[in-house]
């Protein structure tokens, strides 16, 4: 998120006003996760380039560094772009959804709102605490250990669903408010 925090423009809608001012969005994409990210994506790359279809698709966008073997755009998204976003949507559910949303902020160079840092860090905040709670859980044999951990986990899923579904949201408003805004193609014509 560093490269935006210099950005002046925002997203029209904040994360936290994603559920009352795309409630309908926003309850839909946390239903439907996987499905809403894939869609989301598909829907942003053809904004960004009308009639692309999945022509553009790359793992994540390339928005993410890959790891060891795996890097983006060498793992088949040319050949089979639905399955690699299928896997990429199911596997990588946080990245994928991330990586559409930063792809418009890119192509509008938006910055980050100071409520959309605070919700995404609270996010990360709780994954990793829950993380450490289940490590130490496996660790010890105290009995109340996977209660809480248990807990932490569920409370950790609930906010992450809350602010994918608030991403896939502000993403999904800002590309409707936008689609008047890209400069249509132009085709040259010989007299």
């Amino acid at each position: 998120m560093q490269p935006f925090l210099s950005n002046r423009n925002t997203y029209d809608i904040s994360l936290c006003q994603t559920p009352s001012k795309e409630p309908g969005c926003w309850c839909l994409s946390m239903a439907c996760l996987c499905p809403a990210a894939m869609f989301m994506r598909h829907k942003a790359l053809n904004h960004l380039e009308p009639g692309s279809g999945w022509s553009n698709y790359t793992c994540c966008q390339g928005q993410f560094g890959g790891c060891c073997c795996i890097q983006p755009g060498s793992l088949g998204e040319s050949t089979c772009p639905v399955p690699c976003m299928c896997l990429e949507a199911f596997c990588c559910t946080g990245p994928a959804v991330s990586a559409t949303s930063n792809i418009i902020r890119e192509r509008y160079s938006l910055g980050l709102d100071e409520d959309d840092i605070r919700l995404i860090r609270c996010n990360n905040c709780l994954f990793f605490f829950s993380t450490c709670l289940t490590c130490i859980a496996r660790i010890t044999d105290c009995e109340g250990d996977d209660v809480a951990a248990g807990i932490v986990n569920c409370i950790s899923d609930v906010v992450f669903c809350c602010t994918a579904g608030c991403m896939t949201a502000q993403t999904n408003h800002e590309i409707k408010l936008r689609g008047g805004d890209e400069p249509s193609r132009q085709v040259m014509s010989r007299y």
